[in-house]
């Protein structure tokens, strides 16, 4: 069972959701119905994502009928990550819970997620294995960027971009999102400690709508997944890092002022110097300077950071309450 709160509800579930009027109503009447088997203590968070439909206005009405209902509304689009991240912002659960609003995840799931943040999970995540959507422009782009991922990451999770996951309060509350980073949130949670459980999910084919992400998306996640590579290879000791960087400089530096000084020897004989091999000296030492500055100059950042936390604007909320 799911600790109880006097303070909090055990459970929220976050939805961000972008021009889906005719999919948030059989949503919120599915949701409702798993969510009672679940607890009856739980809240739902709508995040609109700046829709251009009419879903605002269904989202009122679910509002006016259903206290356990809140929704933030996004002056404009600012894309998934944000939207993910505020419904952390807002959620007050003991376990939050998120999920897409295309009724592609089936709301039954909920109960196994939750089973297994009781038994003592941090994250579960949910695993697409019957995967309905096109083969060429979700399902095969998916495969590689989740193999990427894994490599890159060292957390072999085999469904990133699977929504439908649960943390524990704890954890949703220190991350902190942005780009399109939430793909990545279960790997870099593992890195940090938590733990993490994959469990096969339901997924169903979209009825209503049509998706919004394709082959262009394919760029941002691979720009992300550099930054992520920076963040896990540089955030903890940036100085070591870049030492690292800079050392194949600082080899080639010492080879071509080796390579100059025989020069000099021999051109005082011969009577000429060439320039090319002092010409790399100099270039690599002011490589391997430069990376070694930035390096101490990245090191007082993080250690700075490690006292005062920035917290970004990613999103501006328009509208925020039960009935918005």
């Amino acid at each position: 069972m799911i600790a109880r709160s006097h303070e909090s509800p055990d459970l929220s579930v976050v939805i961000p959701v972008f021009n889906e009027e005719e999919n948030i109503g059989k949503l919120h009447t599915e949701l409702t119905r798993a969510l009672r088997g679940v607890t009856p203590s739980y809240e739902v968070i709508f995040v609109d994502d700046g829709s251009r439909d009419s879903t605002p206005d269904e989202l009122r009405r679910i509002c006016g009928r259903d206290g356990k209902v809140k929704t933030l509304r996004f002056r404009r689009n600012y894309g998934q990550t944000a939207a993910i991240q505020a419904g952390f912002d807002e959620a007050e659960g003991t376990i939050v819970v998120t999920m897409d609003g295309d009724l592609q995840n089936d709301p039954a799931d909920i109960a196994s997620l939750v089973g297994y943040i009781d038994q003592g999970f941090d994250v579960v995540s949910g695993w697409r294995t019957s995967r309905h959507d096109r083969l060429w422009s979700r399902r095969l782009p998916s495969v590689v960027a989740n193999w990427l991922i894994a490599r890159i990451t060292g957390v072999h999770i085999h469904d990133n971009g699977c929504t439908l996951k649960a943390y524990r309060r704890e954890v949703v509350k220190k991350a902190r999102l942005y780009a399109e980073m939430h793909r990545f949130l279960v790997p870099m949670l593992s890195l940090s400690g938590c733990r993490i459980k994959e469990i096969s999910v339901n997924h169903r084919p979209r009825r209503f709508g049509k998706s919004k992400y394709g082959l262009s998306r394919i760029w941002k996640v691979v720009l992300d997944l550099l930054a992520v590579k920076m963040l896990l290879r540089f955030t903890s000791h940036p100085a070591a890092g870049f030492a690292v960087l800079s050392f194949p400089f600082v080899v080639v530096g010492v080879i071509a002022g080796t390579a100059s000084l025989y020069q000099y020897a021999v051109s005082t004989v011969a009577g000429s110097m060439p320039i090319v091999m002092p010409s790399i000296t100099v270039l690599a030492v002011f490589a391997a300077t430069h990376l070694l500055f930035l390096g101490m100059f990245a090191e007082l950042v993080v250690r700075v950071g490690d006292y005062q936390e920035a917290d970004p604007v990613l999103y501006t909320v328009a509208t925020v309450g039960d009935k918005s």
